[in-house]
């Protein structure tokens, strides 16, 4: 983990020097002025006298707090005097924020039993608001001995601490003034995943000194961006502290996307200009004043720990038998996330410290929402997934989480994984089937048509139960993992050659097409139909029913290179090319256009399933599926799979609950073609032999309209509005 700022080099993959923060410091004794202390709040917390220390060990046999100066060396170590409800902890009332600590924890060394205790090991504090120092790599970070034939059946006596990062006490306190909560409707919502090192690192508007941070996020010009883009709701990748693999240091290369957390409360130390956590609520507080809400992708389903073979960093050497989901054989871990661990949110300390980080971020950060990272497994009990599950009952019922947005993946690789559409009322979820018909239909493949209806009207297939609407859909048509926008319309195949893993890694289904020729070209006619094919996807993104999410970049068609696992690439290949952009702007502008749509139009963002039931008061039915004829679909013609034509009418007439709401009684048309050549599509006589009016194409030339027909550009879609007929 390094400091804002750092650059890494080859010589950091193994440590010949001990942990340094370069400030002066004086050493001071703490240990005669200690007192019981409370069990509660967990963590390190000031009261402005002095600070409470709280650690949760159900098996340890007792717990050493160890001070450190600035400089990283240890000054003192206090037993914790108290032990209350499997609760470690003690008072100190000369100690103030900005102390720098760690825990080493006593107890069995049995990892046949599940035990890992190895008090030469310093430890991070679960708890911990902040992170100090980065990690160095170097074997003294086990709690077994490299190399030793027993492997981790054996127990390393060197200390870590030398090259470990260190937890720091901090004081709480900010101004938030006349602080405003954007609190957007979901219906309303528009969502953009970003990241924030990669969304600023490039660009010219932001100091030098700033990119890469909350507060190179927080600066104006960027905020007014990505506002003007009609985005609601910006998604941060992982922000909580988390490590640097070994084996990516040890190629040059780093852990980006942050799907490596070791610290649940505690920004990452990469992200700080200003090393305080001060920085992170301005850039919050920035970025609500502009009406903008802050959802945080979290993983509360492993830790940067790894398998059992992994380093002890924290929750291993604090209990591991606890924190953690081990298998019958008590020495290995349960792998249902892929990444070597499983948090085990059945014990009740464990689901206590995930709501208690839920609600740090929602309260102390004022945070508007959450994306689950591998969210099945955070309701998997003993006999598998269960959508009244603890963690889920949990956050369904907390007052504080009940108002804030909750986003799964509703995936992993464990047994019964996939669960997308089972999670409960009140929860939303990404929809890749949204992904994969949209991708699948605009490449041209056949028998797509049903499901690209469905994935349109809001996937009532996967989420019309139990209460919940259409937004409970997340739709995406790219995200962080996988290609950008631009790269899917340019590659047939994975281009991820620089991750060093000779091209094994990520998925190979992609559903992409490159129009011709693989990667880069200047043959006018494939750059053409590759910009028509973005406009298409961008237009079904935000065109249906759900919630749409929109990949950070993608506005300009940012390029990846074809790499489609990007999470070790901190460099170029992921920062957004600002410089680039302006070559974009028509793309830019059409997202513009779409996001003005669906706030103006209210049919394009409804409440409510479209069942295609009839209004008994108007008598016309909310949606109509249209043939390129005029006629309404066949069961014959829907199971016809060279079908790539659609029509579909929106009639905001029709008010199936009754519930009348002025200004959404426009009717709207959306005319598909999938085909590869032009298509004329006879006009549907609603609203009274209405006039259409254009209100969006993706073909660079305007639809030929007619006085009952129009003609649509091959691989193209148009939106239209119903107005009454003028008079003669």
């Amino acid at each position: 983990m390094l400091l804002s700022g750092t650059q890494w080099s080859p010589a950091m993959n193994v440590a010949s020097e001990p942990f340094r923060l370069h400030r002066g410091a004086e050493a001071t004794t703490h240990s005669a002025s200690l007192r019981e202390g409370l069990p509660f709040p967990l963590g390190a917390t000031w009261d402005g006298l002095g600070v409470n220390f709280a650690l949760f060990s159900a098996h340890a046999t007792s717990v050493e707090l160890c001070l450190f100066d600035e400089e990283g060396r240890e000054t003192e170590r206090i037993t914790l005097p108290e032990y209350t409800d499997e609760i470690w902890h003690g008072y100190l009332p000369d100690v103030r924020p900005g102390q720098l600590y760690g825990y080493r924890v006593h107890g069995p060394y049995d990892p046949k039993a599940g035990h890992r205790f190895n008090p030469n090991k310093l430890l991070l504090d679960p708890y911990a608001k902040q992170i100090i120092g980065e990690l160095i790599w170097h074997d003294a970070l086990f709690g077994y001995t490299i190399g030793h034939p027993d492997c981790d059946l054996s127990f390393d006596e060197r200390d870590s601490a030398p090259y470990m990062p260190k937890s720091r006490v901090i004081d709480p306190a900010f101004t938030w003034g006349n602080h405003y909560w954007p609190g957007v409707a979901w219906d309303r919502t528009v969502i953009y995943e970003a990241h924030v090192r990669g969304y600023t690192m490039l660009h010219p508007q932001v100091p030098e000194s700033l990119r890469g941070t909350f507060a190179g996020l927080a600066q104006q010009p960027v905020v007014d961006y990505i506002r003007s883009l009609g985005v609601t709701s910006v998604e941060l990748m992982p922000i909580h502290a988390f490590i640097d693999d070994k084996h990516l240091l040890s190629v040059g290369l780093r852990n980006y996307w942050g799907y490596n957390t070791i610290g649940f409360f505690a920004p990452h130390p990469r992200y700080m200009a200003t090393h305080t956590v001060a920085e992170l609520k301005e850039m919050v507080a920035h970025l609500h004043d502009a009406g903008l809400e802050v959802i945080l992708d979290v993983v509360y389903n492993h830790t940067a720990e790894g398998n059992h073979l992994g380093p002890t960093l924290s929750l291993r050497g604090i209990d591991n038998a606890t924190y953690y989901r081990l298998a019958d054989d008590r020495r290995l871990y349960i792998n249902d996330t892929g990444t070597g661990n499983t948090l085990d949110l059945s014990h009740s300390r464990v689901l206590q410290m995930v709501m208690d980080s839920l609600r740090y971020w929602a309260t102390e950060m004022r945070v508007d929402g959450f994306r689950f990272d591998l969210a099945t497994i955070l309701g998997r009990e003993s006999h598998g997934f269960d959508q009244g599950g603890g963690f889920l009952d949990a956050c369904r019922q907390d007052p504080v989480l009940g108002r804030v947005k909750l986003i799964a993946e509703p995936w992993d690789i464990g047994p019964g994984g996939y669960q997308a559409g089972k999670f409960s009322p009140g929860w939303a979820e990404w929809n890749d089937r949204f992904r994969d018909a949209t991708r699948a239909f605009w490449r041209g493949d056949e028998g797509r048509l049903p499901d690209f209806a469905t994935r349109l009207t809001g996937s009532a297939d996967l989420f019309d139960q139990r209460g919940r609407r259409p937004n409970a859909s997340i739709n995406f048509v790219t995200a962080h993992d996988g290609f950008t926008l631009h790269d899917l319309v340019s590659y047939n195949n994975k281009h991820n050659e620089a991750n060093r893993e000779n091209n094994r890694d990520g998925t190979d289904n992609n559903l992409s097409w490159n129009h011709g020729e693989e990667g880069y070209t200047d043959n006018p006619e494939i750059l053409a139909l590759r910009q028509r094919q973005m406009r298409n996807m961008l237009a079904t993104l935000l065109l249906s029913q759900g919630t749409p999410m929109l990949l950070a970049g993608d506005e300009f068609a940012r390029t990846q290179g074809g790499n489609n696992n990007a999470y070790c690439q901190d460099n170029n290949v992921t920062w957004l090319d600002w410089p680039a952009a302006g070559e974009q702007r028509q793309l830019t502008d059409f997202v513009r256009r779409l996001t003005r749509l669906r706030r103006d139009y209210p049919l394009l963002r409804r409440s409510r399933f479209l069942r295609g039931l009839v209004d008994e008061e108007s008598g016309v039915r909310e949606v109509t599926w249209l043939t390129c004829d005029g006629h309404e679909f066949t069961e014959e013609q829907w199971q016809n799979p060279h079908e790539r034509c659609l029509g579909m009418l929106l009639d905001g007439r029709a008010k199936p609950t009754g519930i009348k709401r002025p200004g959404v009684d426009n009717t709207l048309l959306l005319l598909i073609n999938g085909q590869f050549e032009d298509v004329e599509f006879v006009l549907p006589d609603a609203a009274g032999k209405p006039e259409w009016r254009l209100l969006v194409n993706t073909a660079r030339e305007a639809p030929v309209i007619g006085e009952k027909h129009v003609t649509l550009r091959a691989r193209s879609l148009a939106l239209y509005r119903a107005r009454p007929m003028k008079q003669r």
